[in-house]
C-alpha cells in the first residue's frame, strides 16, 4: 500500500499555564480577523453603504452566528439521536462538532437582523461577507487536517494517501481536508476576488453571494466523494452523504440569486 507519513503536528499550538491554545481555535481566529480586514478593504474601495464601519460593527455578530449556528447545525444535522439522549453534551463545544451549513444559516440570520436594524440591503452587505468567507474555510480545513479528523475514504493506490493516527482501521486515506481547503478555500477565494472587482458583478447586489453559494456547494459535493462519511450517519439517500445533501439546496439557491441579480441593471 502507498502512503505518506502523517505530519507530527501537535494539535496544541502553545500553552500559557492552564490556558491551552489549539490550532483549531487559531484557525477560527485567523478566519475571522483576516475576513474582517478583507471586508473593510473591499468596502473602502466603493463609496456609500455598506461602509467599512458597518463591517466593523458586524464582526461580533458574525462570530456569534458562526459559533451558535455551527454547533446547533451539527446537533441537528449530524448527531440528533445522541444529543436527544444527552442534551447537556450539546453545550460541550470543546469536544468538537461544528457544521459549516449550520454556521452559514447562523451568519445569514445575523446578516438579516443586522441589516434590518441598520437599514442596509442584505444582498449588498452579504456580497462582501461571501467574498471573505473562503478565508475562514481555508484555515478551518487545514486545522481539520492537523487534528487528523474528517479524513477521507480509503485510497490504497494513491501515492499521497495518508494514514491518520485517529483512524481505527489504520489504512491509507485521501487527505480530503486538504482537497476541501484547496477547493472551498483557495480556489473559491481567488475566483470571488476577481469577480467582486468587476463592475458587472459588484454592481449587482446578490451576484457575488450567489456565486459563492454555487462555488461552495459544488466544491463540497465533489470533495465529499473522497471524504469518509460520518460514522453515525454513513451513506444516506442514493449513496449521498449528509454534506452533499445539504449542499444541493445551496447550489440551487445560488443559481436563483445569480438569476435575480442578472435581471437588475448594474449600479454605477
Amino acid at each position: 500500500m502507498l502512503a505518506i507519513a502523517f505530519p507530527a503536528i501537535d494539535p496544541v499550538a502553545f500553552e500559557l499555564g492552564p490556558i491551552v491554545i489549539r490550532w483549531y481555535a487559531l484557525a477560527y481566529l485567523a478566519g475571522f480577523v483576516l475576513g474582517w480586514r478583507y471586508c473593510l478593504a473591499l468596502a473602502r474601495s466603493t463609496p456609500g453603504r455598506p461602509s467599512a464601519e458597518d463591517y466593523d460593527d458586524f464582526l461580533t455578530w458574525a462570530v456569534v452566528g458562526v459559533i451558535l449556528g455551527g454547533r446547533i447545525g451539527y446537533v441537528l444535522f449530524y448527531n440528533l439521536p445522541f444529543y436527544l439522549q444527552n442534551p447537556l453534551d450539546a453545550l460541550m463545544v470543546w469536544h468538537g462538532g461544528m457544521s459549516f451549513h449550520g454556521g452559514l444559516i447562523g451568519v445569514l440570520g445575523a446578516i438579516l437582523l443586522f441589516c434590518w436594524k441598520r437599514g442596509l440591503s442584505p444582498l449588498a452587505f452579504g456580497d462582501l461577507i461571501a467574498a471573505a468567507a473562503p478565508i475562514g474555510l481555508f484555515f478551518g480545513r487545514i486545522a481539520n487536517f492537523i487534528n487528523g479528523e474528517l479524513y477521507g475514504r480509503p485510497a490504497p493506490d494513491v501515492s499521497w494517501a495518508v494514514v491518520f493516527p485517529r483512524d481505527p482501521l489504520q489504512v491509507p486515506r485521501h487527505p480530503s481536508q486538504l482537497y476541501e481547503s484547496f477547493l472551498e478555500g483557495a480556489v473559491l477565494f481567488v475566483l470571488l476576488a476577481i469577480l467582486v472587482r468587476m463592475p458587472a458583478v459588484r454592481g449587482r447586489a446578490g451576484m457575488t453571494a450567489g456565486i459563492f453559494f454555487i462555488g461552495y456547494g459544488l466544491s463540497r459535493i465533489i470533495a465529499e466523494f473522497f471524504r469518509e462519511p460520518d460514522a453515525q450517519l454513513g451513506f444516506l439517500y442514493a449513496g449521498a452523504t449528509m454534506g452533499q445533501l445539504l449542499s444541493v439546496p445551496m447550489v440551487l439557491f445560488g443559481v436563483w440569486l445569480v438569476a435575480q441579480a442578472r435581471r437588475r441593471p448594474a449600479a454605477v
